[in-house]
């Protein structure tokens, strides 16, 4: 298990947990971003990740991406 900021670009992966702000979470599980799910990490960039999710394009920052593990 690895944080998503340490995950490999280009890959999907499965969300085995996350933790954080209880406002942030919200946002997150009513983008379908929630545990159980597939991700798709698109880009690394600087201090954040591109994520996809079904149909959305998501940029997090490293500080959220550490707190989802996948």
């Amino acid at each position: 298990m690895q944080a998503l900021s340490e995950a490999r670009p280009g890959e999907t992966y499965t969300i085995k947990w996350m933790f954080g702000v209880p406002e942030v979470l919200e946002f997150l599980h009513s983008h379908h971003v929630e545990e159980g799910g597939t991700i798709r990490l698109i880009h690394r960039c600087y201090d954040s990740v591109i994520i996809g999710i079904q149909d959305k394009r998501f940029v997090i920052g490293d500080e959220i991406a550490e707190r989802i593990k996948v």
